[in-house]
Formats: structure tokens, sequence, C-alpha cells
């Protein structure tokens, strides 16, 4: 079944420090983390899903924004179609995800649990 509306899902934050970025959230905020290796932890409790990944430098546009999406080769279809560009194809633990470019230069991504590129 190919998805008609894709829905923000989840959300990245770039960290240049996985330490002393998850003691700044759960001091400031009382989030809690479960790691996935050293470059990514989830956050919880935090209202909506999302996560930390460690990155040399924050992403150009700030937090990353994911969209989920059930078929995920339609999806890139359909980004494309629009006039977005894709930058990244990967895979992950769990699921797959591509990164792109909006018409302006925002970057967002989409991703599905089902499957993997290679």
């Amino acid at each position: 079944m190919t998805d008609t509306v894709l829905k923000i899902d989840y959300n990245e934050l770039p960290v240049t420090n996985m330490d002393a970025a998850k003691t700044f959230y759960a001091k400031a905020f009382g989030w809690t983390f479960l790691d996935y290796g050293p470059t990514y932890a989830a956050f919880e409790n935090a209202g909506i899903d999302g996560g930390l990944r460690l990155e040399d430098k924050p992403f150009p546009t700030g937090a990353l924004i994911l969209l989920r999406a059930e078929d995920i080769i339609a999806a890139e279809g359909r980004v494309e179609a629009a006039g977005g560009r894709i930058t990244l194809r990967e895979d992950y633990p769990g699921g797959r995800r591509f990164l792109f470019t909006d018409p302006s230069g925002n970057q967002l991504g989409i991703y599905s649990e089902h499957g993997k590129y290679g």
C-alpha cells in the first residue's frame, strides 16, 4: 500500500559531543535515552520521538525532521517528482531512510522500518 499522506514522525538533533548532549537534555528537560551504539541515542519522555545523532558538525538546517513511510521507494519518487533532491540513502538497524532537500534547501528525511537499500 502506498502512503497518501506522510506525517512528521521523528526528530533528530545533531550533536558533536554525545555525552555532553545527553547530560544537557537530561538535566534541562528530564529526557532519558536508549543508546544504539556510540553514535546514536534515542530520546524518551520528550513529547515526540527522536534521537541524538553524533555528527562532525551540526546539520546545515538544524534539527532533522523525519517522516515515516510504508513504501520508501514510492516516497522517493514522490519527493523527486515534486522537485526535491535526494542527498543520502542509508540503512540503519531496523530499517532504511533517505535524506533530501526541498526547493528552498531545507533538509528532511523519510524512513521506513521495511527492507534495506543494500
